[in-house]
């Protein structure tokens, strides 16, 4: 049975809570998870997915399950660090007691952070990349815009190189702490983000033939053409788009201040990343539609599709782009930094700038292996997406339904009226199912689905 425990107790383990930043208000806070949850799955893969998955069929089946997979997630995980006011590892042993085998579940998500940022600032460095590659301008054939992105992949001085650059980056912020670093970053890349997507999407629908078009994609939906497989990526995309399973909501709501409403919070957040994923939609299906492509144009769609489109439409469309693919990667990197950071802070006594330094330097010399050797990446990423954090999410759900005592989830929550009762059945019996069915879809598991080549 987890221990009743009063917010702001001592806690019988290394750091104090009374020690700890706090977000200096809930537009700063808002702006952070947002940024945490706004990446390139957003950007990058939901328009990928969508377009596969036949549209908007697929787009109404992806609200659903964040509904009952990703907002429950979510305010589980606030409600979790807010409570215990430490890191992940520290949250789950002072809910419960210290040496508790449920501290795992934290230890996963400090491990879940080191290991998707190892990996993930190599794609960050790829974005910027590109920022300088649309300054100079696309130009050639098709094919040879679309062979420059394997000429960087390929090339180990340049991955490296733009490697450098991100990490350099997602450090420097980090190094700020939370409110002169990730917060005043956050009110700065955030707001920047939104701005040149809207933009785009504008540009997108009234400057080309592909608007309309757009439009009736993604909100017309299809039915044919949604698919088990394209249901299960849904269900899958709306756990992971939300920064769920890697400790980072845990992190960052340990750093909430009692009278922030969790519940309003964690509603408003799912609807900024959704309606973000959105409007990517829209700003990359009317470039896409415009010229005559198909909207599932595969994995490559940002870094060798898009170019192709912007030889024509020009630096004004394609350098905003890839600023914006940047800000959403740096945003949701800073978060997984934090999540490490925050446990040598609280858990072992470190200094912020010694364990941002150590953490941040130790993650990029894994990240070069990523850069170096494909195999590496991919492993990271398959291991970090189909595993850890299904697994993560999992366990974080169970803790909140099963362990945690009933009259702290309703303090942290602040209710105990329908909602909260709604919550609490969704917690233990619809998406513990839903998440081990990503689970295992993930790990080509499950028994209905074939998965051969």
């Amino acid at each position: 049975m987890a221990n009743d425990i009063a917010p702001y107790s001592g806690p019988s383990i290394p750091g104090s809570p009374s020690r700890r930043g706090h977000w200096t208000g809930r537009f700063g806070f808002i702006l952070a998870a947002v940024g945490s949850a706004v990446g390139l799955g957003n950007i990058w893969k939901f328009p990928y997915i969508t377009g596969v998955y036949g549209g908007g069929a697929f787009v109404l089946v992806y609200l659903g399950c964040v509904v009952l997979v990703g907002l429950p997630l979510m305010i589980s995980e606030l409600m979790i660090g807010r409570r215990a006011q430490l890191n992940p590892v520290g949250a789950f042993q002072k809910l419960h007691y210290q040496g508790s085998p449920w501290q795992m579940t934290g230890w996963l998500g400090v491990a879940s952070g080191f290991v998707i940022l190892s990996f993930y600032s190599v794609v960050g460095g790829w974005a910027i990349a590109y920022i300088f590659k649309s300054m100079v301008g696309f130009t050639g054939t098709a094919g040879e815009i679309q062979s420059q992105f394997g000429d960087l992949v390929g090339s180990t001085i340049a991955s490296v190189g733009w490697h450098t650059i991100f990490m350099a980056l997602t450090i420097g912020i980090v190094l700020g702490g939370i409110k002169n670093g990730i917060e005043r970053w956050a009110k700065i890349l955030m707001p920047a983000l939104l701005f040149i997507l809207i933009g785009l999407m504008v540009h997108g629908l009234f400057n080309t033939d592909g608007g309309s078009q757009a439009v009736a994609f993604l909100f017309n939906p299809d039915w044919s053409k949604l698919t088990a497989d394209g249901i299960l990526s849904a269900l899958g995309h709306a756990f992971f788009t939300l920064s769920l399973g890697m400790g980072a909501m845990i992190t960052y709501g340990s750093y909430m201040r009692r009278d922030a409403k969790i519940g309003r919070d964690a509603v408003t957040i799912s609807i900024l990343d959704t309606v973000i994923a959105l409007l990517a939609g829209l700003a990359i299906f009317s470039l896409v539609f415009s010229y005559g492509l198909e909207a599932g144009a595969g994995p490559g769609l940002i870094f060798e599709t898009l170019p192709v489109l912007f030889a024509d439409a020009g630096r004004l469309i394609s350098v905003p782009f890839f600023f914006l693919l940047t800000f959403a990667a740096l945003s949701s990197s800073i978060s997984l930094l934090e999540v490490v950071v925050s446990y040598f802070v609280d858990q072992r006594g470190w200094g912020r700038t010694k364990a941002t330094w150590v953490q941040g330097f130790l993650m990029y010399l894994v990240g070069i292996t990523c850069a170096t050797w494909g195999s590496v990446f991919d492993t990271f990423d398959y291991f970090s997406t189909n595993f850890m954090l299904p697994v993560g999410g999992l366990l974080t759900c169970l803790f909140v339904a099963w362990v945690v005592k009933n009259s702290v989830r309703i303090e942290e929550f602040g209710s105990s009226g329908l909602l909260y009762k709604a919550l609490i059945f969704v917690l233990r019996y619809v998406t513990p199912i839903a998440v081990l069915i990503t689970l295992l879809h993930g790990l080509e598991l499950l028994p209905f689905m074939s998965y051969e080549e």
